[in-house]
């Protein structure tokens, strides 16, 4: 998905550098300034004398294509955001249960070989309410 979204964008910017030449093509109405310097008669000895037609034609062709294709990127951009969405599952985190302190040193319990047992952590997806954790139980 990744490669036809460069794709359509590197043809997006080949098609905006064509409407900027194409529209600098064109005579202007006073048949003067940018039009004329920048080839304007050169562009009827190319199309003929009813040039201004074919790069009007050019022109609104290219500009339909142009709409069309920022508009198909902007949702191949969106679907790709909603499928990294619903791909990116968080992992669960392993956390030891700490020990309770003890009241008093007399009334410690002898160290086990056990180790602490393990907590199972979810953390909660982008988009989604977190859940209350239920309060814990006092240590007896």
């Amino acid at each position: 998905m990744s490669i036809v979204i460069w794709l359509l964008t590197f043809a997006l910017v080949l098609l905006s550098a064509f409407l900027v030449l194409i529209v600098l093509a064109q005579k202007s109405k006073s048949d003067g300034g940018v039009g004329a310097a920048l080839g304007g008669g050169m562009t009827e000895a190319t199309f003929g004398a009813d040039s201004g037609n074919v790069l009007a034609t050019m022109t609104r062709n290219g500009a339909i294509a142009f709409f069309v294709l920022s508009f198909g990127l902007y949702l191949a951009h969106i679907a790709r955001e909603k499928a990294a969405r619903a791909e990116s599952i968080l992992p669960k985190i392993e956390v030891p249960a700490a020990a309770a302190p003890a009241a008093t040193p007399a009334a410690a319990p002898a160290a086990s070989a056990e180790p602490a047992p393990a907590v199972s952590v979810s953390l909660p997806t982008v988009g989604t309410p977190a859940a209350t954790p239920a309060p814990a139980e006092p240590a007896k």
